[in-house]
């Protein structure tokens, strides 16, 4: 899985396990729902301010949204 795969896999169950909608995590971030589904579908590209911005409302840090349930396994 590449960056932006993980990323979008980690938004994604990130934002269900907080009973976020798409358009619920969109306005807390202050971004439009279509971006937070095109972050999900690998469509962009975050930069890392909004990789921050977005773990700031999932309660994580920036890393746990770049980081593969595989890291540190080795």
């Amino acid at each position: 899985m590449n960056i932006r795969e993980i990323f979008a896999l980690n938004l994604r169950t990130l934002r269900h396990a907080r009973g976020y909608s798409q358009e619920e995590l969109a306005d807390r971030a202050n971004i439009h729902r279509t971006y937070v589904s095109a972050l999900e579908r690998c469509q962009y590209s975050a930069t890392i301010d909004m990789v921050a911005s977005l773990a700031k409302v999932l309660g994580v840090d920036a890393a746990a949204l770049l980081r593969s349930d595989r890291d540190g396994a080795d």
